[in-house]
């Protein structure tokens, strides 16, 4: 970050009401943590991969989307698998 953008937020501190200075606290304490915690497992990955332990690291599989339900006529599934292996 450029030292004349810092020294312009710095500045605008100043301005900000103290619930509002609590709240960009919070904030960037929030994003210290994410950001600390990211680097020690970026680190982490890193080691087992030069000790050889993992050959690659993949990418988390994304959050599934929530699915509509849909209802359907008859017996439940689950009744007729029962009945079709009696």
């Amino acid at each position: 970050m450029p030292q004349t953008l810092l020294n312009e937020i710095i500045n605008q501190l100043n301005s900000l009401e103290q619930d509002e200075l609590q709240q960009l606290n919070q904030i960037i304490h929030i994003y210290l943590t994410d950001k600390a915690q990211a680097d020690q497992t970026t680190k982490f990955y890193q080691a087992l991969l030069n000790s050889g332990l993992v050959k690659e690291i993949k990418q988390p599989i994304p959050q599934p989307q929530e699915r509509t339900l849909i209802q359907v006529q008859g017996k439940p599934v689950s009744q007729t698998i029962i009945e079709e292996r009696c």
